[in-house]
């Protein structure tokens, strides 16, 4: 992506996340809630009867809606690279817009946990003096997040050369 690229009307170019951070999450909680319908299903239905297994219903429900609000959460997240500053977007019921400029930026972090390494995924973390303005752009792939993390430095270092 060009430096500072903005698309119709002045709109900058957003970036969203990979499907990986999607279906890592997914999974995280089939695993979880599954294992949860399955305990809350049999421990009922073998000591209270097999009525009391209907209880298992309860998570089963949560699983599916967390399933539907993951991929709500997954699509509203986004990152834009402007001239100045990079824009995080992201939330569907209370949309929130970071905007952090580069001169700003103190250090910029790339981690990944053991199932993000597992799924193939990085996150980018900014840092700034105000605490309340450090961002994070989870999910990436790792050669972006690299990307990223090396663009953000170099124009960081540019920014704050220049005050």
């Amino acid at each position: 992506m060009e430096m500072g690229s903005v698309g119709r009307a002045g709109e900058p170019t957003w970036t969203g996340l990979p499907p990986g951070l999607l279906r890592m999450r997914r999974l995280l909680l089939v695993v979880w809630l599954g294992l949860l319908t399955v305990a809350v299903g049999l421990l009922p239905g073998m000591f209270a009867g097999p009525v009391w297994a209907l209880v298992a219903l309860l998570p089963l429900a949560l699983l599916l809606w967390g399933w539907v609000m993951l991929g709500r959460n997954w699509r509203s997240w986004r990152y834009a690279e402007r001239a100045d500053d990079l824009l995080i977007s992201r939330g569907v019921l209370w949309r929130e817009e970071t905007v952090v400029p580069y001169g700003r930026m103190q250090l910029v972090e790339v981690t990944s946990g053991p199932v993000e390494r597992h799924f193939g995924l990085a996150s980018v973390q900014l840092h700034t003096a105000a605490a309340a303005t450090d961002a994070t752009i989870p999910g990436l792939d790792p050669a972006e997040a690299e990307r990223l993390r090396d663009r953000l430095t170099a124009l960081g270092e540019a920014r704050s050369a220049g005050l």
